[in-house]
């Protein structure tokens, strides 16, 4: 469980700063931003597919 919320937050935070990198005209920074939210936003579905969500017990 504690991976996929560590999984999904980097994700967030890839996609936050692929677009703060679009607005400041970064190439480098949209270059790693975009690919870290492809990677792990990758991992973060497979993680959960194979996994299952997390149940409420």
């Amino acid at each position: 469980m504690g991976l996929v919320i560590i999984f999904a937050l980097v994700t967030i935070l890839g996609a936050i700063g692929t677009f703060t990198s679009f607005k400041n005209k970064n190439i480098l920074g949209i270059v790693f931003g975009l690919g870290t939210f492809l990677v792990i936003g990758w991992f973060t579905i497979m993680t959960i597919l194979n996994s299952g969500y997390p149940a409420v017990h």
